[in-house]
């Protein structure tokens, strides 16, 4: 659970009703026109932009949002070091028994022991990633489009409460519903885009971006296996997906690991 995220949409929402019950009263916020306007509206326009499948897929995919399934790829750079040494001393077939703690690596480690081409393997592999990217990018352009959507229904519901405040001018009473449309569907299409939909993109990006440098290093070490390399030739490959200051503690740390293994 990515507590970030739930601490910053409540956040943002808490922050915005307390300025709200501070001077007023929360049904002066509330109109149901205004709210049809943006938030259907909004819908409408998605579903005109995109098919109906790829709008509840968005909404499944923004899940992951809320949850951090991140592996350090430290941690796999040392499994995958781990499993290099087995395969050069049992061959391929002992990965059956390895744990790995992925599984997109499952995937990997049990097509290499099915005894499969390398080149077959990594065609496998990179498409499985390649196809999951393309869930997260999805999800982030209905996201986009939400956050451009919602403020422009709202500027449309400014205009029909204006233009509708200008035809009862000479009745008082109804000026101040006409204005509530006016000023609350921009409030509202703000709210949206700018508390909701934006971050969630955001963190979309984050999310595919973590994913692609995890399931880029997974292939890089399972080649690595099938290809019965070195344990410290693979570790030196894998340490490019460190940060550059993690590279040489993470060095010095597997050096000794393949040295104890070694003795």
């Amino acid at each position: 659970m990515d507590f970030a995220t739930i601490v910053g949409l409540f956040g943002a929402a808490a922050i915005i009703a307390a300025a709200i019950l501070m001077d007023s009263e929360a049904t002066a916020f509330i109109n149901v026109p205004s709210l049809l306007v943006v938030l259907g509206g909004t819908s409408a326009v998605l579903l005109v932009k995109f098919p109906l499948r790829n709008v509840f897929s968005a909404f499944k995919v923004a899940t992951n949002a809320f949850s951090e399934k991140v592996i350090e790829p430290k941690g796999l750079i040392e499994r995958t070091v781990e499993l290099s040494s087995v395969v050069r001393k049992e061959g391929l077939l002992a990965l059956e028994n390895q744990d790995v703690p992925n599984a997109f690596y499952k995937k990997g480690i049990r097509l290499c022991a099915d005894g499969l081409e390398p080149q077959f393997v990594r065609k496998v592999l990179s498409t499985d990633m390649s196809l999951a990217l393309d869930r997260h990018r999805s999800g982030q352009e209905i996201f986009k489009a939400i956050a451009e959507t919602a403020p422009a229904m709202g500027m449309i519901g400014t205009l029909i409460g204006l233009v509708q405040m200008l035809t009862v001018m000479e009745d008082p009473s109804q000026i101040g519903p006409a204005m509530a449309v006016a000023l609350l569907t921009t409030l509202y299409g703000a709210v949206i885009a700018n508390v909701f939909a934006k971050p969630i993109a955001d963190k979309l990006k984050l999310r595919m971006r973590q994913e692609k440098l995890t399931k880029s290093l997974i292939i890089e070490g399972i080649n690595a296996i099938q290809d019965s390399r070195n344990p410290r030739v693979v570790a030196e490959l894998l340490q490019t997906y460190l940060p550059s200051k993690q590279q040489g503690s993470s060095r010095q740390a597997q050096g000794g690991r393949l040295a104890g293994q070694a003795a």
